[in-house]
């Protein structure tokens, strides 16, 4: 069972997601909350799988809120989705680097939010990759982020050739089948680097691609 926590100020949009994701057998809504300091309480109460994030909110917004979660080690485990309502929105890029799993548009269709949902409790690939790669490639020139540390030294040839993959948004199996790899094979590549970088998840490693500038956009053709 994949437990959820929604935070949104509108009663009206949590109440259609529950109803959309408790309709599923595998996922329950554990907690609501109508603002960023109620969902850091509500997660470290219940220890959800994914908190639902709506980016915008009274008092502490959403984007604090997801540095806030991202910050506390007890919530390691927890998926931060933020929700917004533009697919172009220059918070949602600061949200990814404050460790959010990825984002989804208010509008969007039922079915892409329950996947969503599962795949950001996976921990296994960005939600929604192609528009967060769109979105990353828009404002990664706009930031002007620290010098990359050393530890991407630490990085092998075949591990850097991995993450250039996981900031094309390419899954597990897509990277397997590029490189003539096993998908166990590949998923352990991508944990490795994870460690190695002290990441939450692939989003980050996608932002810290594109920072360092180990990719570009459009660098991959498919």
């Amino acid at each position: 069972m994949i437990r959820i926590v929604l935070a949104d100020d509108q009663r009206l949009v949590r109440a259609g997601f529950r109803s959309i994701l408790e309709d599923e057998d595998d996922l329950e809504v554990v907690g609501e909350a109508g603002d960023g300091a109620e969902a850091l309480a509500a997660c470290r109460a219940l220890r959800p799988d994914v908190v639902l994030l709506d980016i915008r909110m009274p008092g502490v917004d959403g984007l604090q809120a997801a540095r806030n979660i991202a910050a506390d080690a007890r919530l390691k485990d927890v998926r931060v989705v933020i929700l917004t309502t533009f697919d172009l929105d220059d918070y949602v890029y600061g949200a990814l680097r404050a460790g959010a799993t990825g984002f989804l548009v208010k509008d969007t269709e039922p079915e892409e939010l329950v996947h969503a949902v599962r795949v950001a409790a996976r921990g296994d690939a960005l939600i929604s990759p192609s528009v967060t790669r769109r979105l990353i490639a828009e404002f990664a020139g706009r930031v002007r982020a620290p010098a990359p540390g050393p530890r991407l030294n630490t990085l092998t040839d075949r591990e850097s050739e991995v993450m250039r993959l996981v900031a094309a948004g390419l899954t597990n199996d897509e990277i397997a089948a590029r490189l003539v790899l096993s998908p166990a094979t590949a998923k352990t590549h991508v944990s490795r680097i994870m460690t190695k970088l002290d990441v939450r998840d692939r989003s980050q490693l996608v932002v810290l691609a594109y920072e360092s500038g180990m990719v570009s956009p459009g660098w991959l053709t498919e």
